[in-house]
């Protein structure tokens, strides 16, 4: 039986981009493998430690949305716990009821970009090969999934760290 969970993990600072790409794509083969699917992967960045772990002050956050198998967590859970960049990682089950909801708003927020996409495209004639229109809009990137906001339910939002990193001064 396949299950909604959210695997969050903090890398090593120290951690070069390779590796990091190392380490996510070695998750998705997992999960691939084992008939999970990924859904989203978030990636924060570098923030704050609450506390050192490790003698490292700043860590690397991501966080994946997945669909597996209990078997499938047992793996990622052992893989996870002799990677060495990995710092600490929490796996958890997901409601299926609110997992579910998020699923339906993205992807009718998906069906709402292709329509206004279509609509943008259908209105605006086609630039010229060689004008400057036209070679700007080879330059606009693709994503738009990257400049979609995420919309976190009350209970979710308890668990954003702040986006506001302190600086403690040193006597």
């Amino acid at each position: 039986m396949r299950r909604d969970y959210e695997l969050g993990f903090i890398l090593n600072p120290e951690v070069s981009e390779e590796q990091n790409s190392s380490i996510l794509e070695r998750i998705q083969q997992i999960v691939n493998t084992n008939d999970g699917q990924v859904v989203r992967i978030n990636q924060w960045g570098r923030r704050r430690l609450a506390y050192p772990i490790e003698h490292q002050r700043d860590g690397f956050y991501v966080f994946f949305d997945m669909i597996l198998t209990p078997e499938t967590v047992s793996e990622l859970d052992r893989n996870l716990k002799v990677t060495e960049e990995v710092l600490r990682h929490i796996i958890i089950r997901r409601d299926p009821k609110i997992a579910q909801k998020e699923r339906e708003e993205r992807e009718a927020r998906a069906a709402a970009q292709a329509a206004a996409a279509a609509q943008v495209q259908s209105a605006t004639p086609a630039p010229d090969a060689g004008s400057p229109a036209a070679v700007e809009a080879e330059n606009v990137p693709a994503s738009a999934e990257d400049e979609a906001p995420i919309a976190l339910s009350p209970e979710e939002m308890e668990y954003v760290p702040s986006a506001i990193e302190e600086e403690t001064p040193e006597a």
